[in-house]
């Protein structure tokens, strides 16, 4: 079940990709963390919002499986899925597609951190009223 559910494109840039024009397996997750930008912002708030709250979001998890290469000038979409919400942390997952092609599938965890990197319970407009710890 997920809670939300969020695809932004991205245009798959030369300098992500190695010799044969496939794109390097970390670059993916550069790709996460595009696409989870753009969800928190399709809800009508920001990265930068978060931070002034006191609140910082820092990746607990990643991880990511390979099914098939995306390549120089491929036009991806990364579906991100928010999974689940608690007081302390969000959960992920992303598929990558090229037009119906599933690429690859990942998931992060990231945790609510204050500014001295102790965590803290997510901003009452991010957190639902019943998450659960």
């Amino acid at each position: 079940m997920s809670i939300y559910q969020y695809d932004h494109q991205i245009r798959v840039r030369y300098q992500e990709t190695d010799q044969m024009g496939v794109v390097y397996h970390a670059n993916y997750f550069t790709y996460f963390e595009i696409a989870r930008t753009e969800t928190l912002r399709s809800l009508g708030k920001t990265y930068r919002d978060l931070e002034a709250s006191g609140c910082f979001l820092v990746v607990n998890k990643a991880e990511c499986s390979f099914k098939k290469p995306a390549k120089y000038d491929d036009l991806i979409t990364v579906r991100t899925i928010v999974e689940r919400i608690t007081h302390v942390k969000i959960e992920h997952k992303y598929e990558v597609y090229r037009g119906e092609e599933l690429l690859a599938v990942g998931k992060t965890v990231l945790a609510a951190v204050d500014c001295n990197g102790q965590i803290i319970r997510l901003p009452q407009w991010l957190a639902p009223q019943d998450a659960q710890n």
